[in-house]
């Protein structure tokens, strides 16, 4: 029982990753692919400063990750769950239909 606490405490954290519509956006967003700060701020729309906290949680939850291209930072949804969760949720919520 212990060990089944131990990972509902862990999925209640990634999922209060995921709980954020900006954070959502972002989710959108790089469910499509990798994309620089630029491009998700010219996506979204949201101002740099706040980008910048969404990436940070979303990266210390474990959600995203970067590559560093010179100056230019890539992110991309590098968890397994996350990338299944968010290509229900592309389909559902984000895609052009």
């Amino acid at each position: 029982m212990q060990e089944l606490e131990n990972k509902a405490e862990h999925v209640s954290g990634f999922l209060k990753g995921l709980a954020n519509p900006h954070r959502l956006l972002i989710l959108c967003q790089l469910a499509e692919g990798e994309k620089s700060v630029t491009g998700l701020i010219d996506a979204t729309n949201i101002a740099q400063t706040s980008m910048s906290q969404h990436l940070s949680k979303l990266k210390r939850e474990g959600i995203v990750d970067f590559r560093r291209d010179h100056r230019t930072l890539y992110y991309f949804i590098c968890h397994d769950a996350a990338r299944d969760v968010m290509g229900v949720l592309y389909k559902h919520f984000c895609a052009d239909k």
